[in-house]
């Protein structure tokens, strides 16, 4: 199958109203945020987005997001491939629409001025979201050395006497 590029950006309402389906691709080297907390992408994101309206009349869109990132392991600085697999549900909503009436299984998601939504943008913070907050390997594969690895208890600080205990012997005057 030939990978298509997707728009960048669309009118979501518009999408939703042409009940559109979008199966393709959107590279990695335009997502110039991704690329700062990664230390390499795929080439690829590989997408398939379906926009539809629901029983209450609401635009949306959802799908799933696949790729493949690498990350530095924390504890032995190697690098480690990490697949990204989302799904996503989106609702398109405007500036002043009443959030708190959206059903829980949508995020919203802005039109701009002109109607339209950054699909690149909402793409990459999805696969930002997804990425773990501390990047290891497993025990068992880490090239780590096991035998400087520390474990145990942390003994506690000193304590210290409280600089204001004085303030509470003038209350008691």
């Amino acid at each position: 199958m030939q990978k298509v590029k997707l728009p960048l950006r669309l009118d979501p309402i518009k999408s939703a109203t042409q009940r559109s389906e979008y199966e393709g691709v959107m590279l990695c080297s335009n997502m110039v945020r991704l690329q700062q907390v990664v230390a390499d992408t795929a080439e690829y994101v590989d997408i398939k987005v379906k926009f539809g309206k629901d029983a209450q009349g609401l635009n949306f869109f959802s799908g799933t997001l696949s790729t493949s990132v690498k990350l530095i392991c924390q504890r032995c600085n190697g690098f480690l491939t990490q697949p990204l697999d989302i799904s996503f549900s989106y609702c398109a909503v405007k500036p002043k629409d009443d959030l708190e009436e959206l059903p829980e299984v949508y995020e919203p998601v802005e039109v701009n001025d002109h109607g339209e939504i950054d699909l690149l943008q909402v793409f990459e913070d999805e696969l930002i979201l997804a990425l773990p907050i501390v990047a290891l390997h497993d025990e068992q594969s880490c090239n780590a050395d096991k035998d400087k690895m520390s474990f145990g208890k942390i003994e506690p600080a000193d304590e210290r006497p409280n600089p204001f205990a004085v303030l509470k012997e003038l209350k008691r005057d």
